[in-house]
């Protein structure tokens, strides 16, 4: 499941935490996002970046 969690500080920083993607989708997914926020000071990458999407297939009716 994907979530984006937003926390917000009171000197007016935003850290946006991205969790349940794979790869880089995730900056893909957040760049509306902080187009909209403005400068992005830091990023980094969580393990889940690291890990590839696996796609499963399953052909039926081979004889």
């Amino acid at each position: 499941m994907t979530q984006i969690e937003f926390i917000l500080y009171p000197d007016g920083r935003v850290e946006e935490r991205v969790t349940g993607v794979c790869g880089s989708d995730c900056k893909a997914l957040t760049q509306a996002v902080e187009e909209k926020l403005g400068s992005v000071q830091a990023t980094g990458p969580t393990q889940e970046q690291f890990q590839s999407t696996q796609i499963q297939q399953t052909v039926q009716g081979w004889s």
